[in-house]
């Protein structure tokens, strides 16, 4: 039986005189947040043809979803979407460049009402010329013997992780690609903004792993054969860039990545063959530590799905020459 729900809200908190929307909506754009579980959020706003406005959404976790309706009245958004088997319904306005948000999950007398806050995102650059990109020298991440300047995400939960022979290993018993786990994922000390990251990986047959760029962007790691494809599979900058080809290896093999993230432009090589060229990522991907994409973040490696190895992690620092 489905049950329907109606959820009655009072914008109170952030009342606004209507007088303070005139002109242009002020929530056009993209913006990033922190949820009240403090994860990573992201809304685009396009209210630019006739009709409710076009909303995308990422909360959390999974990949940016349009939401079938939203509502726009005296700058208020207003919409519902699922997350964690609940509905929950958002109400958000814009300041500026800054985002106030409640979020209302459940109802009864087991509503939440939750505040959260964000910022808006500046515009995609364009690709920047390659002859713009200079090198800097290669920095070993993983040294082979130890974790040094690697530390756990959240030391809450349980720690999978082991260096064995010279290979970073995750170790769990998960086995399903549930969004969340009970292992921790690893991430680096230092912070980078653009760079060129050499990784190598194996995973089991119907493994799954990430590795996220600043934190913000995964390139997805599963094996050629998984139930993950397409936008969500071998190559891919998961739920965002669809890979030209798959071009990845059975399980229980080795593989590699060439990762390059140069002014939101995401060049890919998996196993040696280019399945991404220079496209344009607007924001980040399910999972991300990281909301603002314009700030630095750290390489972080995914531990709470199912057991990975890595080795041979290698990242140049690129500095943008300005224009001649």
């Amino acid at each position: 039986m489905t049950r329907t729900t109606t959820i009655v809200t009072v914008w109170s908190a952030f009342a606004t005189p209507a007088s303070a929307w005139a002109g242009p909506s002020p929530l056009a754009g993209d913006w990033s947040f922190r949820t009240p579980s403090n994860e990573v959020g992201w809304l685009s706003v396009d209210v630019s043809g006739e009709g409710p406005p076009r909303v995308q959404l990422l909360w959390a976790v999974g990949s940016v979803r349009e939401l079938p309706s939203a509502e726009l009245h005296d700058g208020i958004l207003s919409f519902q979407f699922k997350h964690r088997q609940r509905m929950h319904r958002v109400e958000v306005r814009a300041d500026g460049d800054d985002l106030h948000g409640v979020l209302l999950a459940g109802d009864g007398d087991d509503r939440e009402r939750r505040q959260f806050h964000g910022r808006r995102q500046p515009p995609l650059p364009d690709a920047p010329p390659l002859q713009r990109m200079k090198m800097g020298e290669r920095i070993r991440l993983f040294n082979g013997e130890d974790l040094t300047g690697w530390k756990v995400s959240n030391p809450d939960k349980k720690q999978g992780w082991t260096v064995e022979q010279g290979v970073l290993k995750n170790v769990t018993p998960k086995t399903d690609f549930g969004a969340y786990g009970d292992y921790t994922n690893l991430q680096t000390e230092r912070e980078f903004r653009d760079f060129q990251l050499h990784i190598e990986f194996r995973v089991p047959a119907n493994g799954n792993s990430g590795i996220y760029l600043r934190g913000m962007y995964e390139a997805q790691v599963v094996d050629k054969d998984s139930m993950m494809q397409g936008i969500h599979g071998p190559g891919a900058i998961f739920g965002r860039i669809k890979p030209s080809v798959n071009a990845g290896l059975p399980g229980g093999q080795w593989q590699s990545y060439d990762l390059t993230l140069v002014a939101r432009h995401i060049t890919v090589v998996l196993n040696n063959e280019l399945v991404i060229d220079r496209q344009p990522v607007r924001g980040p991907t399910g999972g991300a530590i990281v909301a603002d994409v314009t700030k630095p973040g750290p390489i972080y490696l995914q531990g709470d799905h199912t057991a990975v190895e890595f080795r041979n992690i290698l990242l140049t620092p690129i500095e943008l020459q300005p224009d001649p």
